[in-house]
């Protein structure tokens, strides 16, 4: 598979969160000013939704009659945005704390939202125990929450299996629980297992732990899970930690493959998407050292296929669903104020794809 870059579009501010129309005519950002965007691909043209969330949007999904955004946020909140006039809905308090990621289910039926804070729970400063349930489940109809699943906080990923009956959470310690939303055990995990991987004890200026699992995605086929985020380290002020992705046969709670250590530089990898062929995946992210922080990936064999340095941050990576079109989105660092104004400095790159 090769990328070949198309276009790239500054947006008024760093983007969180994204989705797009199957087809790749429209984009919707969840932006660092709390706002969400309609973004037109073609020339980057960005219209802000009506309701704004009071901190970071963190997450956004277009349900599949192409009419609503629901965003999450900072805020705790969760918003319905009508696409055709831009203006606000549904507005429920999911959380106390953060909402860091949101997943669709593949019918749309249902919203996924992960949250938690870390507090040091002992004098070793394991994570505290959460205070709300980490993982919600909402319908997207009415709003009505329908499961809470606990995990250890803070859960920064999730992510809906194919067929939408199972639901897959990670946290910063390399925890991966998978529930089955059609059990009447909801709470009781259909598998589970800890990678420590993807977490480490800071031992230079801060100490704390550090990383975490920041992207899930189910394969294509639903048999296997793809996990990404950022390895050990000694200064977590650095952010140089290992890019780290992993693979498992998450029925069986085993590790299939993973990044091979030639392959990788430092920095986090924050997402995950699958070519919707399932025969090879994107990772990107954030680099401290090296040099790439996107790559193709096969799935084959795991072997890095092509990387790209982007000399930005990317948070959020989608196929379109012919698997022509690659959205890559992120921020081209923090810039202070210009003349009393931010300059714009949120990016929405598209990448045309060769198989």
């Amino acid at each position: 598979m090769k990328l070949t870059l198309s276009c790239d579009h500054k947006l008024p501010t760093g983007v969180l969160g994204l989705s797009i129309h199957p087809d790749g005519s429209r984009t919707f950002a969840a932006c660092a000013d709390g706002a969400v965007y309609a973004v037109d691909p073609a020339n980057g043209q960005a219209e802000p939704f009506e309701d704004r969330h009071g901190s970071y949007a963190s997450g956004c999904v277009l349900l599949p009659d192409g009419r609503t955004v629901v965003s999450g946020g900072y805020d705790g909140a969760l918003l319905w945005h009508d696409v055709a006039t831009r203006r606000g809905g549904l507005r429920i308090q999911a959380h106390r704390f953060w909402s860091w990621q949101l997943a669709l289910s593949p019918d749309g039926r249902h919203l996924a939202s992960a949250t938690g804070q870390y507090l040091p729970g002992g004098w070793k400063y394991e994570p505290a125990a959460e205070n709300e349930p980490s993982v919600k489940v909402y319908d997207t109809r009415n709003g009505d929450r329908i499961a809470a699943f606990h995990h250890a906080p803070p859960v920064l990923s999730c992510a809906f299996t194919p067929d939408g009956r199972h639901l897959a959470a990670a946290n910063m310690m390399g925890g991966v629980r998978v529930w089955d939303l059609n059990s009447a055990k909801q709470d009781s995990p259909a598998s589970q297992w800890t990678s420590p991987d993807f977490t480490s004890w800071g031992t230079t200026k801060t100490h704390h732990y550090c990383g975490g699992i920041y992207g899930l995605a189910f394969a294509p086929d639903g048999d296997s899970l793809l996990g990404c985020g950022m390895g050990p380290m000694g200064d977590p002020m650095a952010g140089n930690g290992k890019m780290t992705w992993q693979r498992w046969n998450w029925r069986k709670s085993e590790r299939i493959d993973q990044i091979k250590d030639a392959q990788r530089g430092s920095g986090l990898m924050e997402t995950l998407a699958w070519h919707p062929n399932g025969d090879h995946f994107v990772m990107a992210g954030r680099q401290a050292q090296g040099t790439w922080n996107a790559a193709v990936f096969s799935a084959k064999d795991g072997n890095l296929i092509q990387s790209l340095d982007t000399k930005k941050r990317i948070t959020q990576a989608r196929f379109t669903a012919d698997g022509r079109t690659l959205f890559l989105a992120g921020a081209n660092g923090q810039p202070a104020r210009k003349e009393g104004a931010w300059p714009p400095w949120g990016r929405l790159q598209v990448y045309r794809v060769e198989v």
